[in-house]
């Protein structure tokens, strides 16, 4: 049995109203940026947020003590120890409680009257069949930001008014440039509706058009969603807007983080809607990856059987 060790209510609490972020960095622990929150590098499910902590996997999640309890493997005296001594004679800080400024308002970026740019980085670099680029640049859901050549994803809700937009660069070189604007409402990303039973969903709207390029037959027909990212928002929002649709095709990157969310989501679309999820997975780490990998093979075919 374990030393008893008393605690006083004033202990406990600041104990489990310890900072995580601070707590995580100063352990030596990596921590990616996740919208208002932080992920555990070595655990994509769990994210943090001030003293509170979620894992989406499990759906499981608390404060700071018992965050210690679950990761690090020690009894809760142990735990909340550990909070008070602090890291090398220095006390782990307590999170500050502040108000969050207010939410600005969502505006869409201002359309470039033509859209060379956004074409040729799709069709050239990425190549997406030029058609599948149509029809979105034609339902004015994807668009070129005039100030910066971005192509802009976006997203309406159901009077077709737009609520989100995902920006990606169309730059060749360097590290590509990916942000929603802020302001958008998360259950809005970028989609298409159909009329069948079948629901496709992606994290990145450019590996939602690289599938359909890919599987063309009959696409108009189904439905498709980009989640901008690996919440499960758009979804389930998603299929409580669409009730037609029977079948969901989890499209997710092949990744660790990929694998993480399809999990997750999959468990939160059986709990809202009872529906059972089926992984699509592609070879590489995406589907554009995928696609590229395709066209190469085309090309090198056609050069040859020229050669012949």
């Amino acid at each position: 049995m374990g030393k008893f060790i008393y605690f006083t209510e004033a202990q406990k609490e600041r104990a489990a109203n310890v900072d995580l972020e601070s707590f995580l960095c100063q352990r030596g622990e990596k921590l990616l940026p996740s919208g208002r929150d932080k992920r555990l590098a070595r655990d994509y499910s769990v994210t943090v947020r001030g003293c509170e902590w979620f894992d989406h996997a499990s759906r499981q999640g608390g404060r700071a003590v018992s965050f210690v309890q679950r990761f690090y493997d020690l009894s809760y005296p142990e735990a909340v120890s550990l909070l008070l001594d602090g890291q090398q004679g220095q006390a782990y800080p307590a999170v500050t409680h502040q108000e969050e400024p207010p939410r600005k308002p969502f505006v869409l970026p201002e359309a470039n009257p033509n859209m060379r740019r956004v074409f040729a980085y799709l069709v050239k670099q990425r190549h997406i069949d030029r058609q599948v680029v149509a029809h979105f640049a034609k339902a004015k859901t994807l668009i070129e930001d005039s100030k910066y050549h971005n192509c802009v994803f976006v997203g309406t809700d159901e009077q077709a008014v737009p609520r989100h937009a995902h920006k990606r660069s169309t730059n060749s070189y360097g590290k590509a440039f990916r942000q929603n604007v802020e302001g958008s409402d998360p259950r809005y990303s970028f989609h298409h509706l159909g009329s069948d039973r079948e629901l496709y969903v992606f994290e990145a709207p450019i590996d939602m058009l690289s599938f359909i390029t890919m599987y063309p037959e009959d696409w108009t027909a189904h439905s498709y969603v980009a989640c901008c990212g690996t919440s499960g928002l758009p979804v389930l929002h998603l299929l409580s807007q669409i009730p037609q649709v029977r079948e969901v095709f989890l499209c997710l990157d092949s990744d660790e983080a990929g694998q993480v969310a399809c999990q997750r989501m999959a468990e939160q679309i059986t709990e809202q809607s009872g529906l059972v999820s089926q992984r699509l997975c592609p070879q590489l780490k995406d589907w554009n990856d995928d696609l590229r990998a395709w066209a190469e093979t085309h090309a090198r075919s056609m050069e040859m059987g020229g050669l012949r």
